[in-house]
């Protein structure tokens, strides 16, 4: 169970980063990224930034090109936020999209295998 400080500091992680990406940062490739979600550790020292693309096939390269601008944002990151601390950002594809529509898809051939077949009666 994660503390409230540290939920409230995901969530403007999660904020000021995406404004970043959207302002401050010129890549294109790592513009291309929808954050999810961000998970900091307890004592600060790393922060996992979850994203998606829209085209998956994108994903790698966006990845690669994110792990390039984090010390960048990093640095930005400890202008703007208000933290002792500002943790090492570490990116990572978030695949709960792709997981729940594998979930969707077996629940879906499970109900079909699982109709009774009518007689005809």
């Amino acid at each position: 169970m994660q503390s409230l400080r540290i939920e409230k500091i995901n969530r403007e992680l999660l904020r000021e980063i995406s404004e970043l990406l959207g302002s401050r940062i010129k890549d294109p490739d790592a513009r291309k990224a929808v954050l999810t979600a961000v998970d900091c550790s307890r004592d600060l020292s790393q922060a996992k930034v979850y994203f998606t693309t829209l085209d998956s096939g994108e994903r790698e390269q966006v990845r690669r090109s994110l792990g390039k601008t984090a010390g960048v944002l990093r640095s930005l990151l400890g202008k703007q936020m208000r933290l002792r601390l500002i943790p090492r950002l570490v990116f990572m594809v978030d695949e709960t999209e792709e997981r729940a529509k594998s979930i969707d898809t077996l629940l879906d051939r499970l109900s079909h295998e699982e109709r009774p077949v009518e007689n005809g009666e």
